[in-house]
């Protein structure tokens, strides 16, 4: 296992609970991995967490798949709140960075469960619905899993400070 670098703003860092919180409420995020002649490929998507992990739908084919079938390595990033303040010379963010292996899931189930929980995900309330596309595209979609091996979140040292003072 890596040995991942320790995050050099200490004071900014997120605890793993709101690391965690900004994965399950966030809607899209990028992911990196090594492409085409070891030049980074980074590519926005949605996805869903879920059980501790991370799963996106793609094509069957394309540059990311061919990337992640050479190295299952990747980082998923997703920024919850970029608020400028000009006056400041700033913006008041807060995101998250997740580093793991990606797996191609294999088997129709896990594909499945997969797909129900993506389509809940993004038309909450409608289970019958998310069921149906998810067996409609079933054969035409791959579903990958990103399992996460660290997993490490950063805010603006101004909402650091601003939470201090509120104490």
């Amino acid at each position: 296992m890596t040995d991942f670098r320790p995050m050099r703003r200490i004071r900014q860092l997120l605890n793993d609970e709101e690391a965690k919180k900004i994965l399950a409420n966030g809607t899209h995020g990028v992911l990196a991995v090594s492409g085409d002649d070891d030049y980074p490929y980074a590519v926005p998507l949605s996805y869903v967490y879920a059980n501790g992990s991370l799963y996106f739908h793609s094509a069957v084919q394309g540059h990311k798949v061919d990337a992640l079938r050479r190295n299952p390595k990747a980082s998923f990033c997703v920024v919850e709140r970029d608020e400028i303040r000009p006056a400041e010379y700033t913006t008041y963010f807060r995101s998250v960075i997740a580093f793991g292996h990606v797996t191609i899931l294999e088997s129709d189930e896990e594909k499945m469960a997969a797909l129900r929980q993506i389509g809940e995900r993004y038309h909450p309330g409608h289970p019958a619905d998310a069921q149906h596309e998810a067996e409609k595209r079933l054969s035409r979609v791959l579903v990958l899993r990103m399992e996460i091996d660290h997993l490490t979140g950063k805010q603006a040292i101004e909402l650091v400070n601003k939470a201090a003072h509120a104490l």
